[in-house]
């Protein structure tokens, strides 16, 4: 028998957390403990609003599956079938294998990256800063308050509107830093997005070096006519989701952001990342706002990837879990 608990954890943020689609000054995450054979572990749950996933919904088929036989669900290959038959959200799903996934190394005595079968995570393990959407004026403040130089990528979310502000602001306040700019499905067609790049490359000092979801994710037929023209790699963040058919996914960006998250556990988040690797695709490993420790299970299977945007953890104001450090830009294991 595998005991189950949930925890729900307020979460207030450092800052205003605004990309294009919403802004929050706080986030609800759910962590689960599974305990069996004097062994335990946990996972982290941190609900998407782009997925319509909330702490209540995943409280409610938490207690579902409880009621369905969850406690029963001693191996991977239970819990699997289970939530075969009792979907759940993504985010859910994943709290649900790496608790069970963290207690079963434990019982094995054995680290998680090798349990799960990839290799080893760097000792510090670089990760990309996030800027949110701020107005440019506050650009300058934020960069130094938040001593964002130490990161060698920031990422900038943006949106249609003043995007191309933004990023001015960003490129006088750091010159020639490589930039990960993420539109979070802002704009509504490839040409808009080709005019936005035509307008960026005039901008002293911009150096953007990766381009994130411009394009809502079914726009599938402007991504194959934008991937060509684009003078600037795409990368694929809500068009990848647990699944995906790569064929495609080739013929319409050049990487994949894989968030354990949205992928729904360690087990689909590395066959996506190792599916992007085969593809000829650039593998990036992302998250949500999460405490340490989904930036720490991220972290088991960081190896896998060859961008690193794992900086979910220093948004939070009061971290509950110590988990991770962060030192001049790097990642570690506290």
């Amino acid at each position: 028998m595998t005991a189950w608990t949930l925890t729900t954890h307020e979460l207030p943020l450092k800052y205003l957390w605004k990309l294009s689609r919403n802004a929050s000054a706080s986030k609800t995450n759910l962590v689960l403990h599974a305990r069996q054979a004097g062994a335990s572990g946990r996972g982290e749950a941190a609900p998407n609003v782009r997925y319509a996933e909330t702490p209540a919904l995943l409280q409610a088929q938490f207690d579902d599956l409880l009621a369905q036989g969850l406690p029963h669900a001693d191996t991977l290959e239970d819990l699997t079938a289970l939530l075969a038959a009792r979907p759940v959200a993504h985010a859910l799903r994943f709290a649900l294998e790496s608790a069970l996934t963290h207690c079963l190394a434990a019982r094995a005595g054995q680290p998680v990256w090798q349990w799960l079968g990839v290799p080893p995570p760097a000792p510090r393990v670089a990760t990309a800063f996030t800027l949110p959407i701020m107005e440019p004026g506050e650009v300058a403040d934020f960069i130094r308050a938040q001593r964002a130089e130490r990161f060698s990528l920031l990422k900038v979310k943006v949106n249609q509107e003043g995007g191309l502000d933004l990023l001015r602001a960003v490129a006088a306040a750091l010159p020639g830093r490589a930039l990960l700019v993420d539109g979070n499905e802002a704009w509504p067609d490839a040409d808009s997005v080709l005019r936005f790049l035509e307008a960026a490359a005039t901008v002293p000092g911009l150096r953007m070096q990766l381009l994130e979801q411009p394009l809502p994710a079914a726009c599938a037929a402007d991504y194959r006519y934008l991937r060509p023209r684009s003078s600037v790699p795409l990368l694929a963040d809500e068009s990848v989701t647990d699944e995906a058919d790569f064929e495609e996914i080739a013929r319409q960006f050049h990487g994949v952001n894989t968030k354990l998250m949205k992928a729904g556990g360690y087990q689909r988040g590395i066959e996506l990342l190792r599916q992007t690797r085969a593809h000829g695709l650039l593998p990036m490993i992302g998250c949500m706002v999460e405490t340490s420790l989904g930036i720490w299970s991220a972290l088991q299977v960081s190896a896998l990837a060859d961008v690193h945007d794992l900086d979910g953890v220093l948004i939070v104001r009061d971290e509950p879990f110590g988990l991770v450090r962060e030192e001049d830009g790097y990642l570690l294991e506290s």
